[in-house]
């Protein structure tokens, strides 16, 4: 029998990885061809990046979880680490939608910057709590601010390319 605590490191591992694959298969189905037709710039990485990276951050996300949630703590630093958790993987999986479903990377550049937001108190909040889980989320916050200038500079040059309504 696996031990409770495994468990729990498990789901919240799982929690990311699987959320983060379902909205990123669902959001970006068919939208390649969409992509490869935008002017990118010059700091764009490579498509096979972001698989590997998101990956990784989904993995380093949950076990910063995980490590948060066994600290003892008082109940505001468990609720502001909870909810800006929350927040912050709501905002991450909507962005795909945002930018490649719907085309709307105005709005995917204020939800990323939301995003970056909420990613930051997060770490803030793991960080109390944890330093390990803090630090977990240090490369997850360091990828979010690049994901912003990449999603600023995709949408500033692309504007007037597709039709938006952001």
């Amino acid at each position: 029998m696996v031990p409770n605590h495994k468990w729990k490191l498990v789901t919240s591992i799982a929690i990311p990885l699987i959320g983060g694959t379902i909205a990123g298969t669902l959001a970006t189905k068919s939208a390649k061809a969409k992509y490869q037709n935008l002017q990118t710039p010059s700091f764009a990485p490579p498509s096979w990046v972001f698989p590997v990276a998101w990956t990784s951050l989904y993995t380093l996300m949950g076990v910063a979880k995980h490590q948060f949630d066994k600290q003892p703590k008082s109940s505001n630093l468990q609720t502001g680490g909870n909810a800006t958790y929350t927040t912050q993987l709501g905002l991450n999986f909507l962005w795909s939608f945002l930018f490649f479903r719907w085309n709307l990377r105005g709005t995917a550049l204020v939800d990323a910057s939301m995003l970056w937001t909420a990613v930051t108190l997060n770490t803030y909040y793991f960080y109390r709590g944890s330093k390990l889980a803090g630090s977990l989320m240090i490369p997850y916050t360091g990828w979010t601010t690049y994901a912003v200038a990449l999603n600023y500079a995709t949408w500033k040059m692309n504007r007037g390319r597709h039709t938006e309504y952001s």
